[in-house]
């Protein structure tokens, strides 16, 4: 295996296929700029190719020579329940994509363990119907990271995995819980570290407005590459860009095109790429 599609298919096409087997890819994307429909569409086309390839070869195509789907699907939310991350997606997607897609999506909702330390009551984001008994072994439950960090060692290896979203840890950290920055930022690193091992593909989501320059730079320094996703203000209307940050192996490739940007929409399919900006 070469490359693992994102899934969006103009991106893929300019980097060859995809990223490369065992990177770590940061997110970083303004307020509604489309970072977050990026994942959406990944986990949703890369999960048709297997689950339903008449669909994904409507919406997506060929892919590149080379290039190869994961094997499987995990998406990892801290706050978002299975329920609310398919009605999310449903808002921005086609009806077919997200009903065939989100069927062998295996989505791991960690909103006990994120919510577990705040104030916050219990039957917002738990099951009311639970048993006494499962109540109190929730008492006992791993931390978060921890949590996170076996269900990485299960499933990252050959497969595709969202992380949604690190803005959910970074809020927390340092503030009166058993999280601190610097947790997140091994965190980062460990990911990668683990990753060159797994031969699989792990995007993190970040919202960029919660973390400093400093913080943001450590992010940068973690992972193989980073896309950012901005808005950009042309005349009287504003449009969604996407510009490839870093990313160790791919960069180049879209530095000999003069690729400085490129222009997103959101569209039925989901998350798109609608015009190249290059260096004229």
């Amino acid at each position: 295996m070469d490359r693992i599609p994102f899934g969006i298919r103009q991106l893929d096409t300019t980097v060859d296929g995809g990223a490369p087997p065992g990177s770590v890819v940061l997110l970083a994307g303004e307020g509604g700029a489309g970072s977050r429909e990026f994942v959406h569409t990944s986990a949703m086309l890369n999960a048709l190719a297997t689950g339903d390839p008449e669909l994904h070869d409507l919406y997506y195509g060929d892919l590149a020579t080379g290039a190869s789907p994961p094997d499987e699907v995990h998406y990892v939310s801290f706050t978002t329940s299975e329920a609310q991350l398919a009605t999310e997606m449903n808002m921005t997607m086609d009806d077919e994509i997200v009903e065939a897609g989100f069927e062998e999506v295996s989505v791991h909702d960690l909103s006990e363990q994120y919510f577990h330390q705040s104030p916050i009551p219990r039957d917002w984001y738990a099951d009311r119907t639970a048993e006494i008994t499962e109540l109190r072994s929730h008492q006992e439950r791993d931390d978060i990271l921890g949590t996170l960090g076996d269900l990485l060692t299960e499933h990252a290896p050959g497969n595709l995995v969202v992380v949604d979203s690190l803005t959910d840890l970074v809020s927390t950290a340092g503030r009166d819980q058993p999280l601190e920055w610097s947790d997140v930022a091994f965190l980062v690193k460990g990911l990668q570290k683990g990753a060159n091992d797994w031969n699989g593909l792990i995007l993190v989501h970040v919202n960029r407005g919660t973390v400093t320059d400093t913080e943001y730079g450590q992010l940068l320094d973690g992972v193989a590459g980073t896309l950012e996703f901005e808005w950009a203000s042309g005349g009287s209307t504003r449009a969604r860009t996407l510009v490839v940050k870093q990313f160790r192996g791919v960069l180049s490739q879209i530095a000999d095109e003069d690729i400085v940007q490129f222009e997103t929409e959101i569209g039925d399919d989901g998350f798109d790429i609608s015009d190249v900006r290059k260096i004229r």
